[in-house]
């Protein structure tokens, strides 16, 4: 194929799906956006579609009406989990989600995942069942192992949010198989969110505060694995090991180590103990992958958002949502009162080149008064850089009534 038909597909491509806005209104556009994440299954349900219309919207709108002048706007943002539903069905939710957005003139932040929940794809993950649907036992490849052979594939996860709770192995973030059906699902949604951008009038254009690709991205965090677990993925979940997550642990947080399947499809290693630093590469090349994918599809990087996260206080883990595609984006618990006291993330910021970054993940623990949430927030939007707060979840405050008097307060002309 001669070297330039490659650019001529891809800009062709960006006209079909519809381009977004011209990248200088949207980074001279002085605006900063408190999103609220609808919990997903708390109202809003990608595998009903129709639960994620304007009566959700409007639910929030009715404590953060938008005044069209004020500097700050509210909006709604939803994590679309793409491998969670059939993909007729997460398209199907996601134009619903859209049109509600536009119906009501809510800034929206479009979130997808590919990581943490893939029921939906056990072609990709059932290495252990010939009963069940999807069966191929080189599904190994595709999910991470305990040690650096293939035998030693998980059958089971645990996560915690909340609660421990049992879940499917996490992926490999370096398989082929897998990588590529992340790409296709960025190729399926994105032309979606960029064709409803392009349609609307240059009033509403400021309605897309974003798309975010990758949910705290990183090995071993959010799908941890006990030591000998698969041995109890046929056992009854309430003889679980109730361990807690040591997070100052960079290689393996208190639980086995994992890591070796990723290590091993990228060439990094295929013996001996993995370093902070391989994990942290592994991670960072998946994220930039997927970034750059939805760069191919014609999101700017002033619209594309890479979610990051750290536990141990500036480990390496907060480099990996930095890359030439997107602007960075981290979750913030611990330092949510004050970002400039969180060295990982103040450590990327001295070196972006990102027009933008933001707090895309965000709860404010402890202290419970409308002056504590109205500072913290003020401290986080201080940065004419930090393009959005993205409070988890709308369910955690709808009846924190000091926390929506901050928000109120802020989004004022």
């Amino acid at each position: 194929m001669p070297r330039h038909t490659h650019l001529i597909v891809a800009l062709l491509s960006i006209v079909a799906a519809g381009s977004p806005a011209p990248a200088s209104e949207v980074i001279n556009d002085p605006r900063q956006y408190i999103l609220v994440n609808r919990a997903p299954g708390q109202g809003m349900n990608q595998a009903a579609p129709d639960s994620l219309g304007r009566e959700q919207f409007e639910e929030v709108l009715a404590q953060f009406p938008n005044h069209p002048s004020a500097r700050i706007q509210t909006g709604v943002s939803y994590v679309f989990s793409c491998f969670r539903t059939p993909p007729e069905t997460t398209v199907r939710a996601l134009r619903t989600f859209l049109k509600a957005a536009e119906d009501t003139a809510t800034p929206v932040l479009v979130q997808i995942d590919t990581e943490h929940w893939w029921e939906a794809r056990p072609d990709l993950w059932n290495w252990w069942d010939p009963a069940q649907p999807g069966y191929d036992s080189a599904n190994r490849t595709n999910v991470e192992w305990s040690d650096w052979s293939p035998d030693s594939a998980l059958r089971i996860a645990w996560r915690n949010w909340g609660q421990q709770i049992r879940v499917l192995p996490p992926p490999n973030l370096a398989s082929p198989r897998y990588v590529a059906a992340c790409r296709d699902e960025i190729r399926r949604l994105v032309p979606v969110i960029l064709a409803w951008h392009q349609g609307l009038p240059p009033k509403h254009k400021h309605l897309l505060v974003g798309i975010k690709l990758g949910h705290e991205t990183s090995i071993g965090v959010n799908a941890y694995y006990h030591p000998g677990g698969n041995r109890l993925a046929g056992r009854p979940a309430s003889e679980d090991p109730a361990r807690e997550l040591d997070t100052e642990d960079v290689l393996a947080r208190g639980m086995a180590r994992i890591g070796y399947a990723a290590l091993a499809t990228s060439g990094i290693r295929h013996q001996g103990i993995p370093t902070e630093a391989e994990l942290r590469d592994v991670a960072q090349r998946y994220l930039a992958t997927l970034c750059h994918e939805a760069a191919l599809a014609g999101v700017p990087r002033q619209l594309l958002f890479a979610h990051g996260a750290g536990w141990k206080e500036g480990e390496l883990i907060y480099d990996v949502p930095v890359n030439p595609d997107a602007c960075p984006a981290w979750s913030f618990y611990r330092h949510a009162a004050d970002p400039r006291k969180d060295a990982g993330v103040q450590r990327n910021l001295a070196h972006s080149d990102a027009p933008f970054w933001a707090a895309t993940e965000w709860l404010l623990m402890g202290r419970n008064d409308t002056a504590a949430w109205r500072a913290a927030l003020d401290r986080n939007l201080a940065d004419p850089r930090c393009r959005y707060v993205c409070i988890f979840n709308w369910e955690s405050i709808r009846s924190n009534t000091n926390a929506l008097a901050a928000v109120r307060s802020l989004g004022v002309p």
